[in-house]
């Protein structure tokens, strides 16, 4: 019977199971999708499953190249932008009206349904794009881990002043093979349990960096540090500190970003209590949750190391004893990060199967499911098109991983492109739509102003992680290890 049934989308597929009682209603929502089992507990565990990523790898280097003063303060000023701006998104969940309006099951749905127009092009340019840079990125990041341990059991055995060189390549082809196997999970929802193992493993490592960094400040071991972060002249040329600055502005936008699947987890929240309410709720506790963990882990990190800070404090080698400790928290990066993959590529996914279901609905290749029978896990929709999309994208992603096997520089990147459209632009103009805020009234204009201000921050940023990518190119040297 299922069989017979038209589709609503790919992204979140019915299964012939839903229909084996004869009872369609009980399974379905109110607009005849699957029901949605998801609470703010589960979504919490998504949003820090995408906000805790490599993103806080970095911070003690970012904190390094701002200082005292002005590292703090960014860092809490992105938590609370990131805080306002997804509280607005929320309420934009349903249409007009936030607690009983229609369901929108994306970003571009909103944006469609409060904005449309070119901008609804705009904004799947920059959701998409900033998906396959994170993909990239955590691709790059994960394959750095793994190599990390092998290199902390040869810095072990052998001692510190050995460079035990490792290429990144092959770890970069098994991630990619684990990916592989995971991107034919054909539904997002059924990815919670995934998440909740990738949250444990974020504050896994994250509370290893930070035990590992309080335990160095204990030590006593002198470091310089400063109010204004790494000094011109003595560890940076004047332009070096600026283009540093910016490009750690970059990673930090990068470590809060998670506006671009905010949807998505909310369409995994079930609709009693009102799915705004609850994401509200998981945003507070995710972006809080994370907010201290980067606050820790990057001034204690810059305490730790001081200017001197490594680009990534577990894998830069800040840390050598205990090696095995070192491991362990680089194994807990690579199983995170092979969980927030799909978290972040999973919408995409979803986005190009209901794009070609839509345009090509009579294609077989497309839209036929095969029944098979897997051992130990029991019958499998096998779809073609699904299994020849989403391998060749994740071969495409590990291939662009290894020509730009630059951590900071991605990062930053990514982060900058991302920050402003999704996480503040998007937002407030769909807010003031919702809303009806009259134009050049104090609220416009105060939301207007903070719009602005953070366009100018992603184009400098994004200036920073463009010059850094350049002279990671002129020194780049191939299979070797890229930190």
């Amino acid at each position: 019977m299922a069989k017979q049934m038209q589709k609503t989308s790919v992204f979140i597929e019915q299964s012939p199971g839903d229909y084996e009682n004869g009872d369609i209603q009980k399974n379905l929502d109110d607009d005849g999708r699957p029901k949605r089992t998801g609470t703010w507990v589960t979504a919490s565990a998504h949003i820090i499953t995408a906000v805790i990523g490599s993103g806080v790898l970095s911070l003690a280097w970012a904190i390094a190249q701002l200082g005292w003063v002005a590292g703090p303060a960014v860092l809490m000023a992105f938590s609370f932008i990131t805080y306002f701006t997804s509280t607005l998104l929320a309420d934009c969940y349903r249409a007009p009206d936030p607690v009983h309006g229609k369901r929108n099951y994306t970003y571009m749905d909103v944006v469609r349904a409060y904005l449309g127009g070119r901008k609804v092009q705009l904004c799947g340019l920059a959701q998409y794009a900033n998906l396959v840079g994170i993909t990239i990125g955590y691709t790059i990041t994960a394959s750095i881990s793994m190599v990390a341990v092998k290199r902390s059991n040869c810095f072990h055995k052998h001692g510190h002043h050995v460079k035990c060189q490792t290429s990144n390549y092959p770890f970069m082809v098994i991630f990619a093979c684990i990916q592989l196997v995971l991107s034919q999970i054909p539904n997002f929802d059924k990815l919670s349990w995934l998440s909740i193992v990738a949250a444990i493993m974020s504050f896994a490592y994250s509370s290893i960096g930070l035990g590992l960094s309080i335990a160095k400040v204990a030590g006593g071991e002198h470091v310089r540090t400063s109010l204004t972060g790494v000094t011109v002249g003595v560890d940076v040329s004047g332009s070096e500190k600026v283009w540093r600055t910016f490009q750690a502005i970059g990673d930090i936008a990068f470590a809060y970003a998670y506006s671009t699947v905010l949807i998505e987890i909310q369409d995994t929240i079930k609709s009693s209590p009102p799915e705004n309410k609850s994401m509200k709720r998981a945003s507070s506790i995710g972006v809080s949750t994370t907010t201290l963990f980067y606050v820790l882990c990057g001034l204690i990190g810059y305490a730790a190391f001081g200017n001197d800070a490594p680009g990534n404090f577990l894998t830069g080698f800040g840390f050598y004893e205990p090696f095995w400790l070192i491991d362990f928290a680089n194994i807990c990066i690579a199983i995170h990060l092979i969980g927030a993959y799909q978290v972040f590529a999973q919408p995409l996914f979803g986005f190009v199967e209901g794009w070609c279901s839509r345009n090509w609905p009579n294609s077989k290749f497309i839209t036929s499911e095969h029944a098979v029978d897997v051992p130990f896990y029991g019958i499998y929709y096998l779809n073609f098109f699904r299994l020849v999309w989403r391998t060749a994208y994740v071969i495409i992603t590990a291939v662009v991983a290894m020509i730009f096997p630059f951590f900071n520089d991605f990062l930053g990147l990514i982060g900058a492109g991302s920050f402003w459209p999704l996480t503040v632009y998007f937002p407030i103009e769909m807010h003031i739509a919702q809303s009806k805020t009259p134009k050049y009234s104090f609220r416009w204009i105060w939301l207007k102003i903070l719009s602005w201000v953070c366009l100018v921050i992603s184009l400098i940023a994004a200036a920073g992680s463009v010059q850094g990518l350049i002279q990671s190119l002129k020194t780049y040297k191939p299979f070797q290890t890229q930190e």
